[in-house]
């Protein structure tokens, strides 16, 4: 160990060229910037600052541009999954065909049911009479009135509970009595459709506004002292038929109607005055039945309230009352 030389920077890499001593002048070696000239730190920042102005411009210039391809591809390629399909016509709407807008194919379709869907089902006879205090319009037979032959027959329908309450029948009737109740309380019931269906809204105005002659032509035969209209839609299209235009919301009132609104107004053509042999009685000069627009009994109607119902009805049961008393003193 003593005979080893001792260690030094000389060797293959020479590395004492490369050492670093303070003061002493300058032999070629690598210095540290910071070390250099001011001149030379001077040129060494402004072309630091130069390089890094170039690439912040540059490095912005491509992150906008980046940032508006993507916005364009996003917007040109959106997935088709949820783009908004467009709602098929309905072939059972004559206004949707296929080059219809897409306003008018958004439409629900319409409920109209054509006679044939429910031919299968049997119609309800008139319970009519001669003599009636009151002769009920409803709007057509529903599934269950069909099926069973008897007249307002679903659970949920009013009118059987509203004829009891409201002191128009003494009690509770069944819906199969209703065959009977011209001949106990003076009462009839026709319709102005005559054919069945699931709901009102599966009739057509043109065929409801066709019922009203005929319903004209039943007041005019069998003369009752009122035709009370069992719900709102008779009325309108009762109005209808009689101006050629629907009712305005100011015009409608339920309860009775004017003088003027009569049913039945004069007699059968070419009937002279006496009576005829089915004992129908023809009266010259009859002013026709008054008419009272009652709520419908439906279930489904529901825009008035059950005690507003009975208000309405209330108001036929008091005249009913009073009728009879009269018919019964004389």
């Amino acid at each position: 160990e003593d005979g080893r030389p001792p260690p030094t920077f000389a060797g293959r890499l020479k590395l004492q060229d490369f050492k670093f001593n303070a003061g002493e002048p300058s032999t070629g070696c690598r210095r540290s910037p910071r070390l250099s000239s001011t001149s030379s730190s001077a040129s060494a920042a402004a072309r630091f600052s130069t390089r890094t102005t170039s690439t912040t411009t540059t490095t912005t210039t491509t992150t906008t541009a980046t940032i508006a391809a993507t916005i364009t591809t996003t917007s040109t390629s959106r997935s088709p999954s949820k783009r908004k399909a467009p709602s098929p016509s309905s072939p059972s709407d004559p206004d949707s065909p296929s080059t219809t807008p897409a306003r008018k194919r958004s439409r629900p379709p319409s409920s109209y049911a054509p006679p044939s869907t429910y031919a299968h089902l049997p119609g309800v006879t008139d319970a009519i009479a001669p003599n009636l205090l009151i002769l009920f319009i409803g709007l057509n037979p529903g599934i269950q009135t069909a099926r069973t032959g008897h007249a307002y027959a679903h659970p949920t329908n009013l009118f059987w509970r509203l004829l009891h309450s409201s002191g128009i029948t003494p009690r509770l009737c069944a819906p199969a009595e209703y065959r009977q109740l011209p001949g106990r309380y003076a009462l009839g019931l026709t319709n102005i459709v005559a054919r069945p269906s699931r709901t009102g809204a599966e009739l057509s105005k043109r065929e409801m506004d066709a019922g009203v002659a005929v319903l004209e032509d039943k007041v005019r035969l069998w003369r009752p002292d009122v035709a009370c209209v069992v719900g709102k839609s008779i009325w309108e299209s009762m109005w209808r038929v009689r101006r050629g235009r629907g009712i305005r919301p100011a015009e409608f009132s339920y309860g009775w109607q004017a003088e003027g609104e009569n049913m039945g107004v004069g007699g059968p053509p070419g009937e002279a005055e006496g009576e005829r042999e089915d004992g129908v009685e023809y009266v010259e000069g009859w002013k026709g039945a008054r008419i009272f627009v009652a709520t419908s009994t439906s279930g489904l109607a529901a825009s008035l309230k059950p005690r507003e119902k009975e208000e309405i009805w209330r108001e036929l049961g008091v005249w009913a009352e009073t009728r009879r008393a009269e018919k019964a003193a004389a």
